[in-house]
């Protein structure tokens, strides 16, 4: 079979084709110069916070150089001071409540979009974005007064069992003991995290709920027409399309939890050595040090402090920076842009 396709000839005198152009009003153009002020002025204030922390920190970066990063010691008065305890100490605080937080998050995000009844589903939502409107001294005081004395049991069961796994070794822990004493478990990496996974988690949750709500409702009947049962279909339609939102809701998480301080403050005791056993005494992170040290630092004191202040700046950018990076590209992410 033959295909004709017929042109549009040109014939000389004949006007061009006119382009077409939105017409922008007044209100688009307020609008559209309302939030690019917006966006221009967030950066201006980054720019401003790294440039301030920077200036203070240059006179401990030029004493301690490349030593800042690898050194666990903090004396600044003596010149021997770095982050490397205390950013480990943070890492691993942050990864343990990540660890506990997103299993938690997505199970609320999924039954709260797909399986609560819609008479309490608001009710829900209100109850999980007030949790993430704590203060987060009050987690720091509830972790320290009342749920430290019941994980005890559970950092004592893990290292009985689970020892020989380096992360879970306890020193000075005799699991044959039971009379031993407790406070080998106390105010650890482990517990510290579990509180700030509680703070987490709300946001991670509020994050996924919603990636979870705009999947496109096509795909979702049309996994019912095919025989799919409800999870077959959350499985199949739901999960694929909000994966970019659950990576992006996690790192956004991460983000927050390497940052916080109160609780932390409160529940770990500070150590300035790498202590990589999660469940044992002792641990530091970097917000906890700067709150921990700021009222009694020298002036070279406060330069190291706010150095530290500045890797920890650094390291929640990039987080932030990547979070928003994998929404963007993800399918949730370019569907709620549209």
């Amino acid at each position: 079979m033959t295909t004709r396709i017929f042109e549009r000839s040109v014939v000389p005198g004949d006007d061009p084709p006119r382009r077409l152009h939105p017409d922008r009003g007044l209100p688009d153009r307020v609008f559209r110069g309302v939030l690019r002020g917006g966006g221009g002025l967030v950066l201006a204030i980054m720019l401003l916070v790294g440039g301030f922390l920077t200036y203070r920190a240059w006179q401990a970066l030029s004493v301690a150089e490349w030593d800042f990063v690898t050194t666990e010691a903090w004396e600044p008065e003596g010149g021997h001071f770095g982050i490397a305890a205390v950013l480990v100490g943070t890492v691993l605080i942050a990864m343990v409540a990540i660890v506990f937080a997103v299993p938690l998050a997505l199970g609320t995000a999924l039954y709260i979009s797909e399986y609560a009844p819609p008479r309490i589903r608001q009710t829900l939502i209100s109850v999980v974005d007030l949790m993430a409107a704590v203060p987060s001294v009050v987690y720091g005081l509830w972790g320290l007064f009342f749920f430290q004395g019941h994980v005890v049991t559970v950092s004592r069961w893990i290292s009985t069992y689970f020892g020989w796994i380096p992360l879970f070794k306890v020193d000075g822990a005799d699991p044959r003991d039971p009379l031993a004493t407790a406070t080998v478990y106390t105010s650890s990496t482990f517990i510290a995290g579990m509180v700030v996974s509680l703070m987490v988690a709300p946001i991670i949750c509020s994050v996924v709920r919603e990636v979870f709500s705009q999947a496109p409702v096509g795909e979702r009947e049309g996994a019912y027409a095919l025989g799919a049962n409800r999870w077959g279909m959350i499985r199949s339609v739901v999960l694929p399309f909000g994966k970019g939102g659950m990576i992006g809701g996690t790192m956004l998480g991460l983000g927050r939890a390497l940052g916080e301080t109160i609780a932390v403050y409160l529940i770990i005791s500070p150590v300035f050595v790498i202590q990589p056993h999660i469940l044992q005494n002792g641990t530091s992170s970097v917000s906890s040090l700067i709150a921990l040290r700021y009222g009694e630092a020298s002036p070279m004191g406060m330069s190291a402090l706010m150095a530290a202040g500045l890797a920890l700046f650094l390291m929640t950018l990039v987080v932030n920076f990547a979070a928003s990076s994998i929404v963007a590209r993800s399918r949730s992410g370019a569907t709620s842009d549209s």
